[in-house]
């Protein structure tokens, strides 16, 4: 189900954060940033857009650390009503894909909630100094995992822009993806 992510709160801070990576170690937003910028993106390991999405977000991941900017991947789902999302599950999922970047578990879903994510996969882009400049989609390939040829490759052209130019492109298209499995307190 698509879902439109809310581009007016371009310029906000990040949300400071410190979670559980998939290695067990503790990962704070500050330790994890990189130099030109940062990726934050909300997924999660069942959702069929971020599978359909994965091996381009490693490839994006791995191109844009060239450049000095970091990707960070939160995990928020509720893994009761939802047991492929687990932690152990995350493991695997990055292993699979190969991801050189920290996987993060929200247990709580306070850091979801405090970046006003809603899909899986939902992109933050940030610059330097850990303003939001981008809040798309990765690219417009979408459910596409075959043919990569003529695929524009927003995040990566957004995140290079905010690197140069410190601003986001003026054209942000919201990434479409499967809402956030919230937990629910009955």
């Amino acid at each position: 189900m698509p879902v439109n992510a809310p581009n007016d709160n371009l310029d906000v801070l990040a949300p400071s954060f410190i979670l559980k990576n998939i290695d067990n170690k503790m990962i704070s937003l500050e330790s994890a940033k990189g130099t030109n910028g940062t990726v934050i993106v909300f997924m999660c390991n069942h959702c069929p857009y971020v599978k359909a999405i994965a091996s381009r977000l490693k490839k994006d991941a791995d191109d844009l650390f060239e450049h000095s900017i970091n990707t960070i991947a939160i995990m928020s789902n509720d893994v009761i009503n939802y047991p492929d999302d687990s932690f152990d599950n995350m493991k695997i999922f990055s292993q699979k894909y190969k991801f050189n970047f920290p996987y993060l578990y929200d247990e709580t879903q306070e850091i979801a909630k405090n970046y006003n994510a809603v899909c899986t996969p939902d992109f933050f882009g940030f610059d330097k100094n850990l303003k939001l400049k981008y809040r798309g989609r990765i690219d417009s390939g979408v459910m596409n995992s075959n043919d990569n040829s003529n695929i524009e490759r927003d995040l990566f052209n957004a995140m290079l822009k905010i690197k140069n130019e410190g601003v986001g492109p003026s054209i942000q298209i919201n990434s479409i993806g499967c809402s956030i499995k919230w937990k629910s307190y009955e």
